[in-house]
C-alpha cells in the first residue's frame, strides 16, 4: 500500500541515538530481570528494537491508519509521547486503534481482498512484537512453509515442487481456503502462542490487537475472528496457526508445500491425492476451523497443461524432464498491463511510456526469473516494439506531420507521402515492411525508446 505522504522529515544519520527512537525502555522496572534474563515485553519494548521497528515501518511506505497520522508524522508525536505510551504498555492499559478497512479487487477477478490498516503507532508495536516472536517460533516451523520466513521466498517453494515431482511426486491437491486470514480462530489461535510465550503481558497486548475491531463508514465493527491483512503481526500469527496443519500433515508422512495460505499437498497418485483432499479438508475444518473452498481445492497432474497452478506458477515436462513455466493465467495478467502501459489514449512521451513499461518488466521477470520463458520474452519483445511504434505513429497525428517526420529520419520525400497519407490503421502500418524497419530501426533505436528483452531472457535461462 502506496503512503499518502512519501516525503517527510529529514532522517537523522544517527538513527541510534535516543532522540531518533520512537519510544524507549523503561530502565526503573521491577520486573527488569526474570531469573537472570530480560523478559519478553522488555525486549520487545527495547530502544534498539523499537527503533529497527520503527525504521522498518517507514521502509513500508504505509498509509495512514483511521487517525489520518502518516509515518513521517509519526516520529515527531512518539517523542511527545513516548513515556505515556510506554507506561500504558507496561501497566496493561493500552488499547489499539481500530483497523481501517480497505477493499482492493483480486488479481483473478474473484472479488475483494479485505484489507484492514493499522495506525502507524500500532503498526510500530506489532512490527516490534513481530521482530521478538519471529526467532521463537522460526526453528517450530516446517520445512515446507515458505511464506512471511526469512531467507524464504516463492521461488524457492515452486523449485520445490519441481524437485518432489522429479521424484515420482506426479500429482498434486491445491488447497484453497475461503477467506483464511479473516477466520483464524481466536481462542486455538491465543493457545498456540501461550504454549511458547511466557510472558502474560505480551499474549494479552496480542489478543487486544486481534480484537481492537474494524473501521468501516464511519463504524467501528467487533471483531471476534480473523487477523486483517494490513498489519505487520498478521503474517506471523497466520503462519504459526497452519504450522498446525503442516505438523500434522509431517507426522503423517504427507509433503506439503506452503506459502502463507496457499498450499500444494503433493502425492504419487490420483488415487492419494483424492483421498488427500478429503483428509485435509476433515481436519482444517474440524480442528482449525477454517474454511476450505471445495470449488477451488482439487487434485490435479502437477503437469498438466490447464490445471496446476501455484504462486503464478505451473510445471510442464518435456524430454529434458520437469521444468518451470509462468502459469498462463499470468502471462494473460502480464499481457494486459502492458496493453494498458501501451495504451494510445494516455498521451504521454513515448520515452516516458517505454520507461514504464522496462519498469514492469523489470520487476515481472525479477518474480518468474526461475521459469523457462525465452520464447515468450521473444514474442513480446517483438509486440512491445510494433506497439510502440503504432504509438509514435499516432503521436504525430496529422499526415503532413507524418510526411516532415518520415523526410527527418531520412525518407525521400516521394516514399513519405503516400506512407503519411496511408489510411492503414495504426496497428497494420507499423506492420507494413518498409515502415517496420524504418520506425525501428532509425527512430526507435536513436531515440532510445525501445531496449530488447532477448538479453533479459538469455541471463534468465542462464541463472
Amino acid at each position: 500500500m502506496k503512503a499518502e505522504y512519501r516525503k517527510g522529515c529529514l532522517q537523522r544519520d544517527s538513527v541510534e541515538h535516543e532522540e531518533y527512537a520512537g519510544a524507549q525502555s523503561i530502565d526503573t522496572r521491577e520486573s527488569r530481570e526474570r531469573d537472570g534474563a530480560i523478559d519478553l515485553l522488555e525486549r520487545i519494548l527495547s530502544r534498539d528494537n523499537l527503533n529497527k521497528a520503527y525504521k522498518q515501518v517507514k521502509r513500508n511506505h504505509g498509509a495512514p491508519g483511521i487517525d489520518g497520522m502518516t509515518v513521517e508524522a509519526a516520529l515527531p508525536w512518539l517523542r511527545e509521547n513516548r513515556d505515556e505510551l510506554l507506561q500504558s504498555i507496561w501497566e496493561g492499559r493500552y488499547k489499539p486503534s481500530p483497523v481501517r478497512r480497505k477493499e482492493i479487487s483480486k488479481p483473478d477477478g474473484s472479488g475483494v481482498r479485505k484489507l484492514g490498516i493499522p495506525t502507524v503507532v500500532d503498526r510500530i508495536i506489532q512490527q516490534a512484537i513481530a521482530q521478538q516472536l519471529q526467532p521463537l517460533f522460526e526453528p517450530l516451523f516446517s520445512d515446507g512453509s515458505y511464506g512471511y520466513r526469512p531467507g524464504r521466498s516463492a521461488q524457492q517453494a515452486i523449485r520445490k515442487v519441481k524437485a518432489y515431482t522429479e521424484q515420482g511426486y506426479g500429482h498434486a491437491v491445491e488447497i484453497d481456503l475461503s477467506k483464511y486470514f479473516d477466520t483464524l480462530n481466536h481462542e486455538l489461535l491465543m493457545n498456540l502462542l501461550r504454549k511458547q510465550i511466557e510472558d502474560k503481558r505480551v499474549t494479552d497486548l496480542i489478543k487486544k490487537y486481534l480484537k481492537s475491531g474494524v473501521m468501516e463508514n464511519g463504524v467501528r465493527h467487533e471483531t471476534e475472528e480473523g487477523s486483517p491483512q494490513g498489519g505487520p503481526l498478521s503474517p506471523l500469527l497466520a503462519n504459526i496457526y497452519l504450522n498446525e496443519f503442516d505438523q500434522e500433515m509431517r507426522s503423517r508422512g504427507v509433503i506439503v508445500i506452503r506459502y502463507a495460505d496457499d498450499i500444494v499437498v503433493l502425492a504419487r497418485s490420483k488415487r492419494a491425492a483424492t483421498r488427500l483432499l478429503e483428509s485435509c479438508r476433515m481436519y482444517l475444518e474440524n480442528k482449525l476451523r477454517l474454511k476450505m473452498n471445495t470449488q477451488k481445492s482439487k487434485a490435479v497432474s502437477v503437469v498438466a497443461q490447464k490445471h496446476f497452478k501455484f504462486l503464478g506458477f505451473a510445471l510442464g515436462k518435456n524430454r529434458s524432464g520437469v521444468y518451470i513455466r509462468v502459469h498462463r493465467q499470468s502471462l494473460a495478467k502480464a499481457k494486459r498491463k502492458l496493453k494498458e502501459l501501451t495504451s494510445r489514449s494516455q498521451g504521454r512521451n513515448a520515452r516516458q511510456v517505454m520507461e514504464n513499461v522496462k519498469v514492469y518488466i523489470r520487476g515481472w521477470i525479477g518474480y518468474f526469473y526461475v521459469a523457462d520463458m525465452k520464447r515468450i520474452l521473444q514474442s513480446w519483445n517483438e509486440w512491445l516494439r510494433r506497439r510502440m511504434r503504432m504509438y509514435i505513429w499516432k503521436q504525430w497525428k496529422k499526415p503532413r506531420t507524418k510526411v516532415e517526420n518520415l523526410q527527418k529520419l531520412g525518407v525521400p520525400e516521394w516514399q513519405a507521402y503516400p506512407w503519411g497519407n496511408s489510411r492503414l490503421g495504426y496497428w497494420r502500418l507499423p506492420e507494413a515492411r518498409y515502415c517496420n524497419a524504418l520506425l525501428q530501426t532509425k527512430s526507435s533505436h536513436r531515440q532510445g525508446i525501445m531496449t530488447s528483452l532477448l538479453s533479459t531472457s538469455v541471463y534468465v535461462n542462464c541463472t
